[in-house]
């Protein structure tokens, strides 16, 4: 992928995501490995590696003992020039049943390290928890690279999204990326045609594509430079949103099956994408205005995870950190054989124009 353009967070490259179920007594050992090899890539080193293992295998270690299903995913993320370390924890349960508590410093369920979910924020950056007893927790932790100024947290773009390869493949098909230009979050998420190298491929056009149209843009013109760059790829669903929350209103053009939600208190309200596929045939590109209630959420995600979710039994999660909703989204949709991928913008808790 080619270099990104200033303040777009955009998904990882190829070989810099890795998922790793966490079941076995041994698995924590294989995070730490992988961690490590990440952690390196930025120039981590001596101390402040040690933390990042530390953190990695205390989490991993709390999976194994304490939970159902449970999976990381081990990546750097982008924002612009800038990169960081970061793991995410989901599960299915058992859930943690006092939430504040578990976050001490010196707190630690029976048989982990010691350190207690409270130490591993304390390590991290910037980091996020949200459990339910009996329907599971998601965790994240973000490590800076040795140098990096500090950010402070309202810094940090109300935006996240994940992506998760088609196990045997090396290269995802689905790609993501996000601005914030003037209270206006402009969103783009592409599913590349099959999966693969190919799909990859078709994926990167469609970021590079949204990289090129200037912002403020509307979402049919970004939508139709990438039907122009993709025509030489297999091509892809695309979906691509400009979400306002001063002006209350999403505006949104998409085609294939790319789904887009908008998510408010009290229900969900899917935007329509046109059949066709981006890069070979999309010749009805259409765009809408959609209300967007206060505090609402916007999530796109791609086919390669189902619509049986939802956040209306999730409480509080609706105005928490979007990659706490993300991972919530990839936990809990049903999954099909293909690449997965989500990206959620949160509308609450950023300044925007009066």
């Amino acid at each position: 992928m080619e270099p990104l353009s200033a303040g777009w967070t955009t998904s990882p490259h190829a070989g810099e995501s890795l998922r790793v179920r966490v079941e076995e007594p041994s698995a924590p050992a294989g995070v730490r490995r992988r961690i490590t090899a990440l952690a390196e890539r930025l120039g981590f080193g001596g101390e402040r590696l040690g933390q990042v293992q530390l953190a990695a295998t205390e989490a991993a270690t709390n999976l194994v003992k304490h939970a159902l299903r449970g999976e990381m995913l081990l990546r750097i993320v982008r924002e612009g020039g800038a990169a960081a370390l970061e793991f995410v924890c989901v599960d299915h349960g058992p859930g943690i049943a006092d939430v504040p508590v578990s976050r001490t410093d010196g707190y630690s369920t029976s048989g982990t390290l010691g350190l207690g979910l409270g130490s591993i924020e304390r390590l991290a950056d910037h980091s996020g928890l949200y459990s339910r007893p009996r329907a599971g927790t998601v965790l994240y932790a973000r490590f800076r690279p040795p140098g990096d100024a500090p950010r402070a947290p309202g810094a940090m773009p109300p935006i996240a999204g994940l992506t998760v390869t088609l196990d045997g493949e090396e290269e995802c098909g689905d790609a993501y990326t996000a601005r914030l230009v003037d209270g206006t979050v402009y969103a783009m998420l592409c599913d590349g045609l099959g999966h693969g190298p190919l799909a990859a491929r078709a994926a990167s056009a469609a970021v590079r594509a949204a990289h090129e149209v200037a912002s403020p843009s509307r979402p049919a013109d970004v939508l139709r430079c990438a039907h122009r760059r993709m025509a030489s790829t297999r091509g892809g669903a695309v979906a691509v949103a400009a979400i306002e929350p001063a002006a209350g209103r999403v505006r949104f053009a998409g085609v294939g099956n790319v789904a887009a939600w908008i998510v408010g208190p009290e229900r969900r309200h899917g935007m329509v994408s046109v059949p066709g596929i981006v890069g070979s045939h999309a010749e009805r590109i259409r765009e809408h205005d959609y209300p967007l209630p206060p505090g609402a959420v916007v999530v796109l995600h791609s086919d390669g995870l189902t619509g049986r979710w939802g956040l209306a039994d999730q409480p509080g999660l609706l105005g928490r950190d979007p990659l706490l909703i993300a991972a919530s989204v990839l936990r809990d949709a049903g999954t099909r054989h293909d690449d997965r991928s989500v990206l959620a913008v949160t509308t609450s808790g950023w300044e925007v124009p009066a």
